[in-house]
């Protein structure tokens, strides 16, 4: 009998919602939510799921500016462990819009594990911003080095926290946003009071602040009041910003 030879598995990106713009002039790249451990392989559905919204506020956002928007769909649903799988295989997806794109603009946008993944390749050299929604973060043990945090240096980075997250630990991102701060001041943190892990009490607010930083980062859009107000202030004002009921309103009208 012929020795079974077990399929390589590949990372790809997903279609872009709506119409893909003629002209490309800035990336965003959605990294859904993962777990701690898993070989096994996300589908499709499950993995545009947790960023569907967020992709299609982006995309309608950005059209105009020539924005393309990805969803990355993972080799596995785990991160497991030093073969942080969710994070090489986003690194992947910014090396494949530089390919696909060209020499633009690319914000990591991710939700969960997928946050996590956000940060740990936000050093690649075409990434400008990371965005990060309730961040999965590993348990600090003194016997295990800290999350990195020097790779964000340069860029813009932005995260959202739930006061209420009962899966992921508010408390372990913001001690990874004042690490962060140490080494790079364009670093925010926005607390969603009373929400939970994924977001929904306030999603208008978290997708309009998500936009608002999103095209600033990218396209040079003015950012709003409270986002330039909390990269400005020092710990732990800026990095425990109250995200406001109605935030976003007045720009839509």
């Amino acid at each position: 009998m012929g020795q079974e030879v077990t399929p390589v598995r590949t990372v790809r990106l997903g279609r872009a919602p709506g119409p893909e713009p003629t002209a490309v002039s800035g990336a965003v790249l959605l990294l859904p939510g993962g777990e701690e451990v898993s070989s096994r392989r996300p589908s499709a559905v499950w993995a545009a799921a947790s960023v569907r919204g967020l992709g299609r506020r982006l995309a309608r956002a950005g059209r105009e500016e020539g924005l393309a928007v990805h969803a990355v769909h993972y080799r596995y649903r785990g991160w497991n462990g030093s073969e942080a799988h969710l994070a090489a295989d986003a690194a992947w997806a910014v090396d494949e819009v530089v390919r696909r794109y060209g020499d633009v603009p690319v914000c990591l946008a991710g939700i969960d594990m997928g946050a996590r993944a956000a940060l740990r390749a936000g050093g690649h050299e075409a990434v400008a911003s990371v965005l990060a929604l309730a961040p999965w973060l590993p348990e600090e043990d003194v016997a295990a080095p800290p999350e990195p945090v020097k790779q964000l240096a340069g860029r813009r980075v932005l995260i959202v926290h739930g006061t209420n997250d009962g899966r992921c630990d508010p408390e372990l991102s913001f001690r990874l946003a004042a690490r962060a701060k140490k080494a790079n001041r364009d670093v925010c943190r926005f607390e969603v009071h009373s929400d939970g892990h994924r977001l929904h009490q306030y999603r208008s607010e978290v997708l309009a602040l998500a936009e608002d930083f999103v095209m600033g980062t990218l396209f040079g859009r003015p950012l709003s009041r409270p986002v330039v107000d909390a990269l400005a202030a020092p710990p732990p004002l800026g990095l425990r910003m109250p995200l406001a009921v109605g935030f976003g309103t007045s720009r839509r009208r």
